[in-house]
Order: structure tokens, then sequence, then C-alpha cells
């Protein structure tokens, strides 16, 4: 068998636990916003995606958005593609996206927040040359208990957590995120 047939073969696992991950979220959350990313990426990368959407059903693991009462949204600055991202990351083993997420939470800001439930439920398409799969991408909503960010990321990628009223321009996702926020009620 060549390494294009086990790419192939990789790329159908994925999609099979993409499904059942998406059908998951589903059943447990009501109400979410959802849309459709595409990502062309190389070779290597499409095999290291689509073995992470194998193993969780998310390529790129869980997030959240974390408002204030008033509206303002906490990122992080995620040095590895120098943006303003969400805090978030990958799904461990045995993990759930939501224990994922308050994980990476309390590593990447340090906050304590109360979850909402889910705010997004992503579909990332990724592709690379014949070859396609997809994983969900899993954004909760946590309002903030504490305020005060502090850092603890043990992947030295983050290295500030900042709350904002104006998204910076090189925010990651932007558009959705304020796309979420006119749709939420805030004091």
């Amino acid at each position: 068998m060549t390494t294009l047939d086990d790419l192939w073969f990789l790329a159908d696992e994925a999609n099979q636990r993409a499904e059942q991950a998406y059908h998951r979220l589903r059943r447990r959350y009501d109400e979410f916003m959802e849309r459709s990313l595409d990502r062309r990426v190389s070779r290597p990368r499409f095999r290291t995606l689509a073995r992470r959407v194998k193993e969780t059903g998310a390529p790129f693991g869980a997030h959240t958005i974390v408002y204030r009462e008033n509206g303002d949204l906490l990122l992080c600055r995620h040095e590895g593609v120098d943006l303003w991202v969400l805090p978030g990351g990958g799904v461990d083993p045995g993990e759930t996206f939501a224990e994922a997420a308050r994980r990476e939470l309390h590593e990447e800001a340090g906050l304590s927040v109360e979850y909402d439930g889910l705010a997004m439920a992503n579909r990332v398409q990724i592709r690379c040359d014949a070859y396609e799969t997809w994983g969900v991408l899993p954004v909760f909503a946590a309002e903030a208990v504490t305020e005060t960010p502090a850092v603890a990321d043990p992947d030295d990628e983050i290295s500030c957590a900042r709350w904002f009223d104006d998204l910076p321009e090189d925010t990651r996702d932007r558009t959705d995120l304020e796309a979420w926020r006119r749709r939420q009620s805030f004091g």
C-alpha cells in the first residue's frame, strides 16, 4: 500500500470521527452559531490535522469566547501565528471538548469563568491536493468571574492576554467574533 493510499484512509477515518463529534455537540447543545472554514495545507500538515481529527474530531482543539458584562472580549497574543486569538487548544486523550476549553483557558489566561454553553460549532474543511477531510472547531462562551488575566502557558505560545472593546485588526476570526457579540445582550 502506498503512502497516498494511507493518506486517503486516514482522511476517511477522520471524516467518520468528525461526524461523530459534530453529532454529539448537536445533541448536547441547543443553539449556537455555525460556520464553515476552508484550509488548504501542505501534505505533512494535512497528515497532522487528519490524525488530530481521527483522535478527537477536532483539528484545532476547543476554544472559549470569554466576555465581561459590558461586552469586552478576552484575547490572547499567540506568538506562533502573530495574531490575537481566543484562548484554546488541543484536546488531550480522554478529555471532552468542554474540559479541553476549560484547561486551555486556565493555562492561557488564568481566569475564573462561568460557562454558558456552546457559542459556535465550526466546520473546518481541510484540503491537500486530491485529499480532503473535515473536523469540528467547538467554541464555548463563558462570562468572566475574575477579570485580571494571568498567562501560565506551558507551551510558551501565549505572550499575554487582554480585554478588548474594539477588536484589533490582527484578530483571528475577527468578523465571526463581532457577529457573535452582536447577537448577545450585554449590560
